[in-house]
């Protein structure tokens, strides 16, 4: 995916996640997307082009790296446990919405379980 197409991609996914919302604590150069108060994605081009900044499973995020060019480690974040995306060709829109649903799902899984907009392991299952 490229630039701009790769952000619209993560934002439409986010978007359609229950009790998702985008803030700008970051000032409008970052979109960030919460679910119940904590963040899940990050969109920005502060780094000179459209990227996209997710939370990952360790493991995962380190395969995703291997596997991938366009994913690199998280921009300004733990870097195990966040991942950035960037633009170029070698991501999939339906990878994407995976990887977006994937973070979503591991920030309501820490949230207390009368806080969670869905039940995780039902939710996954569904997408």
């Amino acid at each position: 995916m490229h630039g701009t197409h790769l952000q619209q991609r993560a934002r439409d996914r986010a978007e359609q996640l229950p009790g998702a919302g985008l803030e700008h604590p970051f000032g409008p150069d970052w979109d960030v997307f919460k679910v119940r108060g904590k963040v899940f994605l990050l969109l920005t081009a502060v780094t000179g082009s459209p990227i996209v900044v997710l939370k990952a499973d360790p493991a995962d995020a380190r395969v995703l790296r291997e596997q991938h060019d366009d994913v690199t480690a998280g921009y300004h974040m733990d870097k195990r446990h966040w991942i950035t995306l960037h633009p170029g060709g070698g991501l999939t829109g339906d990878l994407v919405d995976e990887l977006v649903t994937d973070s979503y799902l591991l920030v309501v899984e820490k949230l207390p379980r009368a806080s969670r907009p869905v039940d995780p392991a039902a939710f996954a299952r569904e997408a």
